[in-house]
């Protein structure tokens, strides 16, 4: 058998060299970034203070977002936001959020919305998912129709902010409104630790001082609920305590804090329903700024009047128009509605009269 000689190929000599120098730039640069891994000490330290994070569980759908994990985020500092797109006390959270969020993604600052729905309309992804946009909301929300995530964090309030560091521990937590440059200057202490462990400079932002405009201290009247499940008893003429159609109409004593109604209406567990073509709500309440929660399948009227007069530009809340000298708005969307705005605090004649039947309304809500 005749043997067949093989040619060798020889590799330029400089190819060699290009790849010792490419072997040698990336070990250079692998060698030159943080170990952001905490040290045993650290980590013993933190057990012995904070609790750890708990994950998202139960997650219906996720919107601004593929779905996350805590463990997913490592590295991170996250703000856990518990809220619903009605409450009010949430939606005037908002602003601060959003400007965290525009300030501080860039340092690693993740802001994830755990939306938690109060009523059964608010676990509807469209209507979730509107309100997001409406309120221009950037950063993930997450979807909790059932409160696993809630419970898992051991949750009662809305709103409700958990903030966690880059190693998955909860640093500080707030509830409800206020508190806006403590939170802040919590948010910088943690992203300027992750910081220096990354060795990455130091965060150089102003602290963004509240301009709260709400005097929580002469707000003297509570939020009111609807529905023979929610109500609180301060429902006046309303039979809160089972489902029925009812024909109601007003005379007698009002009693501040109270809610009265005319015309036909159906008690269901979390709002009241207009049965007829029309009907009133009356209510003196002691605050300067009046919001309901409604929807309507008939996309209802209703005329607003607070101490007998109609609203103006100055009185009127942002979701009445004025017509004709009359001050309205036309509820259909499943929302809060701002209707009134008094010039000053304290006792108000509300009244509400509602045309077209299917007006649902869940909540008064005051600042």
């Amino acid at each position: 058998m005749k043997k067949t000689k093989q040619k060798i190929v020889k590799k330029p000599f400089w190819l060699l060299i290009a790849v010792i120098l490419i072997g040698a730039a990336i070990f250079a640069i692998e060698s030159q970034k943080p170990n952001i891994e905490p040290s045993k000490q650290v980590i013993e330290e933190k057990d012995s203070k904070y609790p750890k994070a708990q994950t998202f569980i139960g997650i219906e759908k996720w919107i601004n977002s593929e779905p996350l994990k805590i463990e997913d985020l490592k590295g991170k500092v996250v703000l856990v936001d518990f809220w619903t797109y009605t409450c009010i006390n949430c939606i005037r959270t908002l602003p601060y959020l959003e400007s965290w969020d525009e300030k501080y993604r860039d340092d690693g600052l993740v802001i994830i919305g755990i939306h938690t729905p109060e009523f059964n309309f608010e676990k509807k992804y469209e209507n979730v998912l509107k309100a997001v946009n409406d309120y221009g909301i950037k950063y993930p929300v997450a979807l909790d129709n059932n409160y696993a995530t809630w419970q898992l964090y051991q949750n009662r309030y809305w709103p409700h902010k958990y903030l966690i560091d880059m190693d998955g521990y909860v640093r500080y937590d707030h509830i409800g409104e206020g508190n806006y440059e403590e939170t802040e200057k919590q948010i910088q202490e943690l992203l300027n630790e992750r910081m220096e462990r990354m060795k990455d400079g130091k965060i150089e932002q102003e602290i963004t001082y509240s301009n709260q405009t709400v005097d929580f201290s002469k707000i003297k009247t509570p939020e009111i609920y609807f529905g023979y499940k929610f109500t609180r008893g301060n429902l006046g003429n309303i039979k809160p305590d089972h489902e029925g159609v009812y024909k109601y109409s007003l005379g007698g004593r009002v009693a501040r804090n109270e809610v009265y109604v005319s015309g036909t209406w159906k008690n269901n567990a979390d709002n009241i329903e207009l049965m007829g073509d029309s009907g009133e709500i009356i209510l003196i309440y002691n605050a300067k700024r009046a919001n309901i929660v409604a929807e309507s399948s008939n996309n209802s009227k209703i005329n607003v009047m607070v101490d007998n007069q109609y609203l103006t530009e100055s009185t009127k809340g942002e979701d009445i128009m004025l017509e004709n000298n009359r001050s309205i708005a036309y509820v259909s969307d499943s929302k809060l509605y701002s209707i009134a705005n008094a010039e000053d605090y304290g006792d108000h004649f509300l009244s509400i009269k509602v045309s077209g039947k299917g007006f649902r309304i869940y909540t008064f809500t005051f600042g």
